[in-house]
């Protein structure tokens, strides 16, 4: 008994000393001192239960936290009776386990001990993985901090299943796992759910640490969740062991791309591209291709596409085209992508039913066509896009969505906030009371930027410009009666209408009539086609490659914009030649990069969020925006506010309002 309690003295010594080189508080943590302005926390009484003791960080009191090192093993001497009882406890546990249970506080997801120190000192020195205690909760304020809502989640999952092992760093996470095993955070879980979890995820977690997770800075929650919407929770199960390690190697890079240490790529003109290209230069020969119109280039392909070997490209819609406009759009441009490279390039599309299986399915047949790239049009399919592109990593996938970045899958999408902006200015020369409306439709990445881009156009055209949000996702909407109730007749709606309505002029910017009729007066365009030329160009010249092999790991993304062509507006013979005129000279400024609508001093409606001399908001910042300009009347709507449909595109990606000002307040205007 002596002899182990030496031994685990030593440890504690050496964590002690490890911790003063490194300027560490050596000793256990105690949750009094780190809650002392947080003042008194309401509590709530979780029962009896075994909990992890590795998830055990600390002492409650800070009585006696300085009996043990910060990783619980012993520090007083041998002599003391501090040792004896500790010995006795080491005997007890080794001949019948301990009677009693512990006292424990839990605190963020975290166990404060309260009467047992000793006795998890045991527990950890024998490398016992659980043991059992009377906990009770100290509920932290609830905040909009990412902290507070991942917290808050975890208590809505933890009255579902009762299980404090799975941890997750993003908000969303404990739902998305839930969605994942066909639950909810609803309702409580049976047992043989709760089981199964517990299981599967300790089967992850053993191969996980084998492999070196410990050294990723994600937590282990969110390795296993990716691991789960790839290869499904019964894999686990029923896999050999052998399979699953095999299984977790393959999603290693996509483990590295979650910890954010490996930068994005994100490339926002082709030019970019094309330095890439040069690196494989020599790879690539040299053809004259024939263009509509009569025009000719020389296009540097790939020898391993020829007209007899064409680069086949396959399309996944999760609409039927002439139902969306959306998918539509799409369906033009993967047209226009065999005009532009006659025989060398072959298409085809599917629309893929709802559910897993249909997908897969999908994904099957165009590999046995021998499809070179795929390319799936929703953020909704990333998930499902990934499970393929690691099931089958000879072909290229592509998923139309933006900051949802994956190694093994690009993502692509458009700086639309341009074309926004632009639209912004015309509409508030257009509106007589000073009154714009705006429909939004999902409140995810990028779509708050087109938004403000929208009102900050209009404001320097018209400062006392208000532009009235109404979001078309929101249960029992009805926006465009809004509008015309509140005397708003300059409107921007939807991009463009769907095929099947071509005759409904209610798209872009346009005018309602006092007698009901509509005038369209301009229209963003998002021009696919010169989209999808661009990213093949890259297959056929040997960039992509280029690009795999400079930078294996790196997620990347495409954001091109106004410059490259692959966003526009078309503007209404109807609009006077002034107004077209302001368009084209806003326009020129932000080709040639001289304009910038995020550029200078910016407001949101709750204050300052950069002063004009700041630098301009980086991609990053825009594309995740999640506050809304000062001149903008409405708000980002709560996710129980919105459709069934709008749910999923958020659970997916998503933005929670934010309040950036009172950060600014707190740290320093940028």
């Amino acid at each position: 008994m002596v002899e182990d309690y030496t031994k685990a003295r030593k440890l504690g010594e050496k964590e002690y000393h490890r911790m003063v080189q490194t300027g560490h508080y050596p000793y256990l943590p105690a949750l009094d001192y780190m809650l002392d302005k947080e003042g008194t926390l309401p509590e709530e009484r979780v029962g009896v239960m075994e909990i992890p003791v590795d998830m055990i960080a600390g002492t409650r009191t800070q009585g006696r936290q300085n009996a043990f090192a910060s990783n619980f093993m012993p520090l007083l001497g041998e002599a003391t009776e501090f040792a004896g009882k500790w010995s006795h406890l080491y005997l007890a546990q080794m001949k019948e386990g301990f009677r009693e249970e512990i006292k424990a506080y839990e605190y963020m997801r975290r166990f404060y001990v309260q009467e047992g120190n000793k006795r998890v000192s045991v527990a950890k020195y024998l490398g016992t993985p659980s043991i059992s205690a009377e906990v009770i909760r100290l509920l932290p304020p609830k905040t909009q901090e990412k902290d507070s809502l991942v917290y808050y989640e975890f208590l809505e999952f933890f009255r579902c299943a009762p299980i404090y092992e799975i941890g997750f760093s993003e908000p969303g996470s404990y739902r998305k796992l839930a969605e994942e095993l066909g639950m909810t955070l609803k309702e409580p879980w049976s047992e043989d759910a709760i089981m199964n979890l517990r299981f599967a995820y300790n089967t992850f977690l053993k191969h996980y640490q084998a492999l070196g997770g410990g050294r990723l800075s994600i937590t282990a929650g969110d390795a296993f969740l990716l691991y789960v919407m790839v290869y499904r929770l019964d894999s686990l199960m029923t896999c050999k062991q052998a399979e699953i390690r095999s299984r977790i190697s393959r999603l290693w890079k996509e483990f590295v791309a979650e910890t954010r240490e490996v930068q994005v790529s994100l490339v926002e003109k082709p030019a970019e591209e094309e330095k890439s290209g040069n690196l494989v230069s020599n790879l690539a020969g040299s053809i004259t291709q024939s263009l509509p119109g009569g025009m000719k280039t020389a296009l540097k392909i790939s020898p391993a596409y020829t007209e007899r070997k064409p680069l086949r490209v396959y399309f996944l819609y999760d609409r039927v085209p002439e139902e969306s406009s959306w998918i539509y759009g799409h369906e033009l441009g993967r047209q226009e992508l065999e005009q532009v490279f006659p025989g060398v390039v072959k298409t085809a599309f599917k629309v893929v039913q709802p559910g897993d299986e249909a997908f897969e399915q999908a994904v099957k047949e165009a590999a046995e066509d021998k499809a070179d790239v795929i390319f799936t049009t929703s953020p909704l399919q990333m998930e499902k896009t990934l499970r393929a592109a690691v099931e089958y990593p000879k072909i290229r996938f592509l998923n139309c969505s933006i900051n949802l970045s994956r190694s093994a899958v690009r993502s692509y999408y458009a700086r639309m906030y341009e074309a926004k902006f632009l639209l912004g200015a015309l509409a508030a020369a257009m509106a007589e009371n000073h009154r714009i409306g705006y429909m939004a439709d999902y409140p995810i990445y990028a779509t708050i930027a087109n938004i403000n881009a929208f009102a900050i156009g209009a404001a320097l055209i018209d400062p006392a410009a208000k532009i009235v949000l109404k979001w078309s996702t929101r249960k029992d909407s009805d926006w465009q009666k809004e509008f015309w109730a509140e005397g708003i007749r300059i409107i921007s709606g939807p991009d463009m209408s769907k095929p099947a309505e071509m005759a409904s002029r209610a798209y872009g910017i346009y005018r309602m009539d006092e007698d009901g009729s509509v005038v369209n007066l301009a229209m963003p365009v998002w021009n696919w086609g010169k989209y999808y030329e661009l990213i093949v160009k890259s297959v056929l010249d040997g960039t992509w490659e280029a690009r795999n092999l400079a930078k294996k790991e790196q997620p990347l993304n495409y954001w091109y914009g106004m410059l490259s062509g692959v966003i526009d507006v078309i503007l209404s013979e109807k609009l006077p030649y002034y107004s077209r005129k302001l368009v084209g000279l806003l326009k020129n400024a932000l080709i040639a990069e001289t304009l910038n609508p995020f550029d200078g001093e910016l407001h949101s409606q709750s204050g300052l969020i950069k002063k004009a001399d700041a630098p301009r908001l980086s991609y990053e910042e825009i594309i995740t925006m999640a506050w809304l300009n000062d001149n903008v009347e409405g708000k980002i709507p709560e996710y129980e506010a919105l459709t069934e449909t709008a749910k999923e595109a958020v659970a997916v990606s998503g933005v929670k309002e934010s309040d950036p000002a009172a950060e600014v307040s707190k740290e320093g205007v940028q």
